[in-house]
């Protein structure tokens, strides 16, 4: 088995002091992930180490189902991907950016603004044999792309504005949430309901376990 890349576990360590990580085959789906180990997840977290989680909550080190999902949607349909310019925008582990690469996307982009995620992107790239470029500012792109996916970023309706920012860099857009599933946009036709839970599994209530699929042209 691969040893952890220490630029992850050191900074995992630094919240949680006993926890691992490892790598996880995602279900439904022969990605590979450095996730937290989920034995990390069976005791209680001391009160400065939910201060710390909440202050600095480690997104990378879990595969939300909303990324899980929008993977398995290009694994089964590669021709949303396939000989296109992709960027992932609010990466986390690189899940869905790894998928277009393996779907046969030209070139993809890991955008995020936190640079442990793009460490964490970086390392799940390798452990996959992919390629991908990285971001840490979105705007500071091109208006290059022929699609930007989105997973897990609309968990505020304060973040809905970012619907019109996407088809700023991007012709078309895949939005993959399950926090906020019903949002109403006049670009944006909703074209499946996916089932997926986050990994490892956080026993998280049915309701999150269902993500609403989006795609947006430019009008």
């Amino acid at each position: 088995m691969p040893h952890p890349p220490a630029e992850l576990l050191a900074p995992l360590h630094a919240l949680l002091g006993d926890a691992q990580l490892s790598p996880a085959t995602l279900p439904g789906s022969d990605i590979r992930l450095w996730l937290i180990d989920a034995a990390n997840m069976d005791r209680a977290f001391s009160p400065e180490e939910t201060r710390r989680i909440l202050e600095e909550p480690p997104y990378w080190c879990f595969c939300w189902a909303s990324g899980l999902a929008l993977a398995r949607w290009l694994a089964e349909r590669p021709e949303w991907v396939r000989g296109k310019r992709v960027l992932d925008f609010g990466a986390g582990s690189g899940v869905a950016a790894i998928a277009a690469a393996r779907a046969g996307a030209v070139e993809v982009v890991a955008c995020d603004l936190d640079p442990q995620a793009l460490a964490a992107c970086r390392a799940n790239a390798a452990l996959n044999g992919v390629a991908l470029g990285y971001s840490a500012d979105f705007f500071a792109e091109a208006d290059r792309f022929d699609l930007i996916l989105v997973a897990d970023v609309l968990y505020d309706r304060a973040n809905l504005p970012l619907l019109d920012a996407f088809l700023s860099r991007g012709r078309e857009a895949l939005v993959a949430d399950s926090r906020v599933r019903d949002f109403q946009h006049p670009l944006y036709r909703r074209l499946a309901v996916l089932e997926a839970c986050t990994w490892p599994d956080l026993a998280e209530p049915d309701e999150f376990r269902t993500v609403s699929l989006y795609h947006a042209r430019r009008g």
